[in-house]
């Protein structure tokens, strides 16, 4: 494979051109590397008061335009997964190289796209109404990416305590499956994990009487865990799943009974469930199956739901007027920062490019979705909150 860049031809468009120069810096989590400087200096030149709210080693702006009225704020991150092996990309994955109709590059969908949209269409709005109702507002993070404790969770926190509001949320997250508009997210499932434990007594296998093998009671608890049908979804969410991730066990000798046997699972889980219900049922197996067991719990986020409203509305709306298509809401995935926004009692929705090479080599946008996603975005925008 060539490792030389080919560079990006003559910029047509102002979204791709924002797009490159984000590429270029090599974002990843929890780096910035200059993209929250370049999109502020932007917001700055069009009337937008900027706020930095680092934490630790994160990035983190809040942009504000305008005053009375309800605030829509659009949202993403500038952080970056790694670029895996480099050697297996057909062009440098920092160095952003168009061809066939696509822009390469690490984060050109996952979401320097989104975001070089949504700068080019707040533009694009305030120039067409620098008048305009309400507050416009854009909220940045590096820290999507990785743990997630110190971007847009630590703002929320903050916000909270200082009474900031956020009426309607859009976050530029890849959306779309077959092509640009045919889906938009309107909440996501809650992610909740475990690491469990089941302690037992190390010994030879000659002698099981004189050990405790942790092995056997965990399968018959893990085995009711997987197969049990924790509820049934409802019209916006799918059903609870369970999954095992990770087994470990054992010093690697075949004649060595073990002392301890780890379990890593996680559950993606629906409305009709809570955190604390999940955690109840999932004591309650272990301890009816009397292990002697550690249970260490990690919460990534409840789940939330825009119900029919207005950001809704005018999302599918803006699709169907710049796509043609109408889009399905969905609420399948993975989780978002939307998980965080949404304690703000916050609208969202997430609208984004075909997520088909997000966090793949060779990760590419089709730079034709490009200024149809900055229309989408601008139609949002005139329809909450162009002067009347």
């Amino acid at each position: 494979m060539s490792l030389v860049a080919t560079p990006a031809q003559a910029t047509t468009t102002a979204e791709l051109e924002l797009l490159t120069q984000l590429i270029g810096r090599p974002s990843v989590t929890p780096a910035d590397a200059g993209c929250q400087d370049l999109i502020a200096e932007r917001l700055l030149a069009i009337g937008f008061q900027i706020e930095r709210l680092p934490f630790g080693e994160v990035s983190n702006l809040w942009a504000t335009r305008g005053g009375a009225g309800p605030t829509l704020c659009f949202a993403g991150h500038t952080d970056v997964v790694p670029t895996g092996p480099e050697d297996q990309w057909t062009t440098r994955p920092f160095e952003p190289a168009e061809r066939d109709g696509h822009m390469y590059g690490r984060g050109a969908a996952d979401m320097k796209s989104g975001l070089a949209a949504m700068v080019v269409a707040l533009e694009q709005f305030v120039a067409a109404q620098p008048d305009h109702d309400g507050r416009l507002a854009m909220l940045l993070t590096s820290d999507e990416e990785g743990p997630a404790k110190d971007g847009i969770r630590r703002v929320v926190e903050a916000f909270q305590q200082r009474g900031e509001s956020v009426d309607f949320c859009v976050i530029g997250e890849c959306s779309s499956v077959d092509q640009f508009g045919d889906r938009v997210m309107v909440g996501r499932r809650g992610s909740i994990g475990a690491t469990l434990t089941v302690l037992g007594r190390q010994g030879h296998v000659a002698y099981p009487h004189l050990a405790d093998n942790p092995i056997h009671p965990a399968l018959a608890a893990m085995r009711e865990l997987a197969y049990l049908e924790w509820d049934g979804g409802n019209t916006d969410f799918p059903p609870t799943s369970f999954q095992i991730t990770n087994v470990r066990s054992g010093t690697g000798a075949t004649n060595v009974i073990p002392g301890t046997a780890e379990f890593d699972f996680n559950l993606r889980y629906s409305t009709e469930l809570s955190a604390g219900a999940i955690r109840k049922r999932v004591v309650d197996i272990l301890d009816a199956h009397r292990l002697n067991y550690r249970l260490d719990w990690w919460l990534s986020g409840e789940p939330f739901l825009t119900r029919p409203g207005p950001l809704r509305a005018a999302a599918a709306d803006a699709i169907r007027n710049v796509t043609g298509l109408t889009p399905t809401e969905s609420t399948a995935g993975g989780t978002s920062d939307g998980r965080f926004i949404a304690k703000l009692g916050t609208e969202i929705v997430e609208i984004g490019p075909v997520n088909a090479t997000i966090h793949q080599i060779d990760e590419c946008v089709r730079i034709d979705d490009l200024p149809r996603l900055t229309a989408v975005y601008r139609r949002i925008m005139e329809q909450l909150l162009a002067q009347t």
